[in-house]
């Protein structure tokens, strides 16, 4: 109940929020599916999602409506006969590994035959696919031949789009086999907005059964002699209507499912990173590939690339987003594994957002979902210019026209926000999206003083001059957010400049972020004594990773590596043992968790 309330009360409007996911799912995905309830019992699969440009939403196919939940039936199940005879594979267990921190593998012994499964979505330069491949590994250990038909069995009993909250498909769903045994899963409206086709790797008999919740199964026979080993998988495609899907599924078939795993794991491989310390490598690098596919993805309907909060279907925040959601969390992560895909990210935010930088939450496609101005915000289109040239070299980035236009933007918008007196910058909006206590912030001011540095460097050489000395916005700061309590000084987070103060700020925009900013030293005596005032167990993850600044960033460090999340992804909130409490599978937090680690490690070198 207390992460339920602090989730409503910091936030513009409420957010009904999931503490977590009720399963422990496995979960995978590449730019275009996500993959993200694979039940841990027995490797099914209840739920598949896309993004979809023109109905601003993540289009969703799933067994049942209760598939977060897993107690309905699959979208699609993995089967057994061993000489005929039906076995479960999770009877005896399944145990799961994750190879290159995000494909799920499982293991599993029936009978003597030993079975490997491995579901993935194809990724890297070759293997751009909208699909997924469940590709199946059998040796049999017995002394005697034997037969096994594998099957992909599943059900249709539930289709939604999804924003931030469901809303179910109101035309039936439906089943067809089309040529070459493809199976075929769409809705009964014309035109649809998407459509997936199931296919073995090889000659398979596919059998579909009508009503409400149609079925389907898609069967392979194999011959397996004594101590021989054998293989075969099922592939499964997305398309805009089905003749696209079945066209997809012809392409994975043709490139072949051991071809398009090698070359997923090549690419998964590129993106790794190390700090030279196991359990934080793993933390890193779990959260950073579910910022990189779930806070980032392709449309199915134009193939442009969108960034979003999370496209995790228990996570509250959805597929809306905030500038500094995108650009100040997701996008640094993403740029420590792909520099070239997050310059095509971050111009593809200034094309899409950069009209009216930092004015509120958007829908996917830069539509207006919720109004309200952020400092933040807008001052997140310059800071991430200048991190991408910083790390790349690419000083062209600010020619291209949407990044320039952006810049113009923001400089105009901040302009329009400055005190006619004080060289401080007032926001409407903190960065969870609440109204400001008052309206001139502590972290908001530190980050348009970085701003400020970027657009002088950057703007045209008129404009440059009219742009605030940043180093007079960080006098000021200091100035006038220093206040005394017990007779010693420390920052508040927000004022009036009429002499009003507040020290209770927005947890996303913790003081302990200050000296990432150059807003003052990390040795900083009014810094430190700020900090150590805010309580040592936060309730936002946000502000633990904002703690890797800090003094005890040791201790935190620790922390993390320990702490359980939800299911080791990052979530929104978190209890004092690092349990997720309140909306969880949060794709920009696991950003966030995954660049301010390797900061501390790489740049400050924080020791666990």
């Amino acid at each position: 109940m207390h992460a339920a309330r602090a989730l409503t009360s910091r936030n513009a409007s409420p957010v009904n929020s999931t503490p977590k996911s009720a399963v422990p799912w496995q979960l995978t995905g590449n730019h275009w599916l996500t993959l993200p309830c694979i039940h841990p019992a027995d490797g099914a699969l209840h739920a598949l999602g896309v993004l979809h440009r023109g109905a601003r939403a993540a289009v969703e196919f799933a067994g049942s409506a209760d598939f977060l939940l897993g107690s309905g039936p699959p979208l699609l199940k993995p089967t057994v006969r061993i000489d005929g005879a039906r076995r479960e594979l999770g009877a005896e267990g399944l145990a799961w590994e994750r190879a290159m921190s995000w494909l799920p593998t499982f293991t599993c012994s029936i009978d003597g035959v030993v079975i490997r499964g491995t579901l993935f979505a194809p990724y890297g330069r070759d293997a751009d696919i909208a699909g997924a491949v469940y590709a199946f590994a059998f040796e049999n250990r017995t002394a005697r031949d034997i037969s096994v038909d594998l099957s992909l069995e599943g059900v249709l009993g539930h289709r939604q789009l999804r924003v931030r909250t469901a809303r179910p498909t109101d035309d039936a769903h439906r089943i067809a086999v089309g040529d070459g045994g493809v199976v075929v899963l769409e809705g009964s409206a014309q035109p649809g907005l998407a459509a997936l086709a199931v296919a073995a790797d090889g000659e398979s008999v596919s059998d579909v059964q009508g009503g409400d919740a149609p079925r389907f199964s898609v069967r392979r026979s194999l011959k397996l002699d004594a101590g021989a080993r054998t293989g075969a998988a099922f592939y499964i495609a997305a398309g805009p209507e089905r003749d696209g899907a079945e066209a997809t599924v012809a392409v994975m078939r043709r490139r072949g499912w051991s071809e398009l795993l090698t070359m997923t794991r090549d690419a998964l491989q590129e993106l790794e990173q190390t700090v030279g310390h196991d359990g934080i490598d793993r933390l890193i690098n779990r959260n950073l590939l579910f910022a990189y596919f779930y806070g980032a993805g392709r449309a199915l309907d134009d193939a442009h690339f969108y960034l979003v909060r999370s496209r995790a279907p228990w996570n509250a925040r959805g597929v809306t987003t905030r500038d500094w959601d995108a650009l100040g969390w997701t996008l640094p992560a993403i740029q420590l594994a792909d520099a070239s895909l997050a310059r095509e990210l971050l111009l593809r935010a200034c094309e899409l957002h950069g009209y009216a930088p930092g004015s509120g939450v958007h829908y996917l496609d830069g539509t207006m979902f919720e109004p309200g101005f952020s400092l933040e915000g807008v001052a997140s289109f310059a800071i991430a210019t200048d991190r991408y040239i910083r790390e790349t070299g690419d000083d062209q980035i600010v020619d291209e026209p949407a990044v320039a236009d952006a810049l113009y933007a923001s400089w105009d918008d901040l302009s329009g926000r400055r005190d006619e007196h004080v060289p401080l910058y007032s926001t409407e909006v903190t960065l969870s999206g609440a109204p400001a206590g008052h309206p001139f912030t502590l972290h908001g001011n530190a980050v348009v003083a970085q701003a400020l540095d970027v657009l002088k460097r950057t703007l045209d050489e008129e404009s440059a001059r009219s742009v605030e000395d940043p180093e007079a916005v960080r006098a000021a700061l200091r100035r006038h957010f220093s206040i005394e309590r017990e007779g010693k000084v420390l920052f508040a987070t927000s004022i009036d400049l009429s002499g009003n103060t507040g020290s209770d700020g927005d947890p996303n925009a913790s003081p302990y972020w200050l000296p990432l900013y150059d807003a003052v030293e990390r040795f900083d005596s009014v810094y430190r004594r700020t900090v150590r005032g805010l309580g040592a167990e936060p309730s936002a993850l946000a502000e633990q990773c904002a703690r890797l600044l800090g003094p005890d960033a040791p201790a935190v460090l620790q922390w993390l590596r320990r702490a359980p999340l939800d299911n080791g992804i990052a979530a929104e909130f978190v209890d004092g043992e690092g349990r997720a409490t309140g909306n969880g599978g949060d794709a920009a937090v696991a950003g966030l968790l995954a660049w301010s680690t390797w900061y501390a490690v790489h740049a400050l070198g924080v020791r666990p």
